[in-house]
């Protein structure tokens, strides 16, 4: 089974700025800090581009996790999503959208994700609010860091 879910953040910053921020690795591990997470191969810091990877490893749920997402689409500044190549996902999928919308950036986070060994029901009760919250935190982030 695969479960989808949309975060939607509102910035008072530019498209472009908000946009960059999200494609910055140093940005992403300042977000991610109460979970330890490190960019331990690809990219590991400043901005990853199309085609490019980034392993990450992080504490979720108590067990260290390793995993590797590539930018699979980029259109600056509308657009990018990055998938797991390897993980512990049978599916995960970031689609990032950028808009100007009354003077403000819309950021929407759309995410599907596919449990490796759990079901619909563990995604929707544990994965789905886990991640969701884990998204707010690290827009927050991106928004301070784009000049807020």
């Amino acid at each position: 089974m695969v479960s989808s879910f949309t975060v939607v953040t509102r910035a008072p910053v530019s498209v472009e700025r908000l946009f960059d921020q999200s494609l910055s690795i140093d940005a992403h591990i300042e977000s991610m800090a109460r979970s330890g997470e490190r960019a331990i191969a690809g990219v590991t810091s400043g901005r990853i581009g199309l085609g490019e990877t980034v392993t990450w490893s992080a504490r979720h749920f108590g067990w260290r996790f390793r995993m590797t997402s590539e930018i699979t689409a980029l259109d600056r500044p509308r657009r990018f999503v990055d998938e797991q190549v390897r993980g512990p996902f049978r599916v995960f999928r970031h689609e990032h959208r950028f808009e100007t919308h009354d003077g403000q950036t819309v950021m929407t986070d759309v995410l599907t994700i596919a449990s490796p060994v759990f079901g619909r029901l563990a995604e929707r009760l544990v994965l789905v609010p886990y991640l969701r919250r884990l998204i707010r935190q690290r827009n927050d982030v991106l928004v301070r860091a784009a000049g807020i």
